[in-house]
């Protein structure tokens, strides 16, 4: 399998994008969520909800073409107007190599890093005993309700969530138990590549095989529109720290690609 980092970078960039364009004109204004491309880099916002690393964040700084003092300016600031505390995502392929000792400049701190992984759109054995296939529009509401409470999430996050069956370029699959929701996962095709996420079970139909077969489904459907590649990430392995989703991605024939450093801005308020 030849996966490039740069790629693997992009398609995460480009399903974040579209979820963020995806986010229906309410919610988007009482949460301020937009996407925007700044100092070359892709800014996605949110204000009062959801963790920083998942939801105000900056991606692909540097690699695309090398970051500049002056572009970093001007993403921070842009994300810094919400006042509250967000994520730099930098590639080890981001150029150039002092970018790390700016944000630490700016007072970025290190925090948990994620492992970005990748393995072919090839056939996976998978089994279980709950009922598993891709969803469209009509069950939207039901995916947006099983991703957040299966995160955790606060539940009004379920409406943008439940934006995206039905959408081009994403495959949104479900498990169900007796006829209920009780799993789900999305994949979003762009290309040769495709970038697996919003995996979620609810914790009563957990260690059934479920998130397998849902994963084992998506690469089928995601192979079926020509991609060839499918990425994934989830956090760094620490010691004591459990890892149950490291494990299964590995078990899922993926493999480790590059470990991603996570930067935290300093200040929940401010510019930075």
């Amino acid at each position: 399998m030849n996966a490039d980092p740069v790629a693997i970078e992009n398609v995460e960039i480009a399903a974040m994008t579209d979820f963020y364009r995806a986010a229906p004109s309410d919610f988007r204004a009482a949460h301020g969520i937009d996407v925007q491309s700044i100092g070359g880099a892709c800014c996605l916002a949110c204000r009062d909800s959801g963790p920083t690393l998942m939801f105000r964040r900056i991606l692909g700084l540097g690699i695309t073409e090398p970051a500049t003092r002056e572009g970093l300016n001007q993403a921070c600031g842009y994300m810094g107007r919400l006042g509250e505390g967000y994520s730099v995502h930098l590639s080890p392929s981001a150029k150039p190599a002092a970018l790390s000792a700016w944000l630490e400049d700016r007072g970025f701190t290190r925090a948990y890093a994620w492992m970005k992984f990748a393995r072919p759109c090839t056939p996976l054995d998978a089994s279980t005993d709950l009922k598993v296939h891709t969803i469209e529009s009509a069950e939207a509401n039901a995916f947006g309700r099983v991703i957040v409470e299966g995160f955790g999430l606060d539940a009004t996050l379920s409406p943008w969530i439940a934006a995206l069956p039905g959408r081009e370029k994403w495959i949104c699959a479900m498990a169900f138990a007796d006829g209920a929701p009780v799993g789900a996962g999305a994949a979003f095709v762009d290309g040769h590549y495709a970038w697996l996420g919003f995996a979620a079970t609810l914790p009563e139909a957990r260690r059934r095989g479920g998130q397998r077969a849902l994963l084992a489904l998506r690469l089928r459907e995601a192979s079926a529109r020509s991609a060839s590649v499918a990425t994934v990430e989830t956090g760094e392995r620490l010691p004591g720290k459990p890892s149950d989703s490291y494990r299964n991605i590995l078990n899922a024939g993926f493999v480790e690609m590059y470990l991603r450093p996570n930067y935290l801005s300093p200040t929940r308020t401010g510019s930075n």
